[in-house]
């Protein structure tokens, strides 16, 4: 057993040789891997308390336990519950367009990890953490779906069942960049499904949906609707990232 330990030890030290951990923001070299440099650190912006309990966005001044934001009174959301990780600029954004356009797939246990303080009031008594699905041809043209990358790390820290293949994307979506919030909420209508199987797995239960990032919440409320039409007791959403304000610009045109 030492014998094996011992090289275990010794082929981790020649790969940290080989390939040498880099920030996954600016690939600088870094002390350990996940980890971001000394320079964009201070640029990742963490979602702290108080925060609206639906919505998950900042007050300026602590409301008191529970408090609902404005935004969420006037415009109940879909979903029970909302919670992200960072706000969706600087380091976040390249760490995003790292996982989602590049294949960087090894950035998905280091973002799962910070979402699970967020997230930890949401994962207490889920039954399924459940990633939001890609239709089949996006999927195919890349390769895996971040979502589901994300989804698989957070139940395996958290502990919570994943279930994949429950909520299925029928129809193939524009992207949503560029367009209005009315617009995001019409180009997903109708484009989510619970599957066959899935049906049985919904009904009473408590689903944690997972996504990369939060913009309008138009996907998600499309996700959220459909699997409560099919009998689930609470949908939450659990995201890395999510847009505030001008995080994104309205020249970017990758979407998001």
């Amino acid at each position: 057993m030492q014998i094996k330990r011992g090289a275990m030890w010794a082929g981790a030290q020649a790969l940290r040789f080989l390939f040498p951990p880099t920030c996954p923001s600016c690939q600088a070299m870094v002390a350990a891997p996940g980890t971001l440099c000394a320079e964009c650190w201070p640029h990742l912006r963490f979602f702290e308390k108080p925060w609206c309990a639906v919505l998950g966005t900042p007050f300026e001044f602590d409301m008191g336990e529970g408090a609902i934001s404005p935004a969420a009174i006037a415009n109940p959301p879909d979903f029970d519950r909302a919670r992200s990780a960072v706000y969706y600029s600087g380091p976040a954004r390249d760490m995003i367009r790292g996982l989602k356009y590049h294949d960087r797939t090894d950035l998905a246990p280091w973002l799962a990890n910070w979402m699970l303080r967020p997230g930890e009031e949401l994962l207490i008594d889920a039954d399924h953490v459940v990633p939001v699905p890609l239709h089949w041809h996006r999927f195919v043209s890349r390769r895996f779906n971040q979502s589901a990358e994300l989804a698989r790390h957070v139940s395996r820290l958290s502990k919570v069942p994943l279930t994949t293949g429950l909520l299925a994307r029928r129809k193939s979506t524009s992207p949503q960049v560029g367009l209005t919030a009315q617009q995001r909420k019409d180009n997903v209508s109708g484009a989510f499904q619970v599957k066959g199987k899935g049906k049985a797995l919904v009904a009473g239960k408590k689903i944690l949906l997972i996504d990369d990032v939060f913009t309008t919440g138009a996907t998600v409320s499309a996700c959220a609707r459909v699997l409560k039409r099919h009998g689930a007791a609470r949908v939450d959403v659990l995201t890395f990232a999510r847009v505030m304000g001008d995080d994104f610009a309205a020249q970017e045109t990758d979407a998001i």
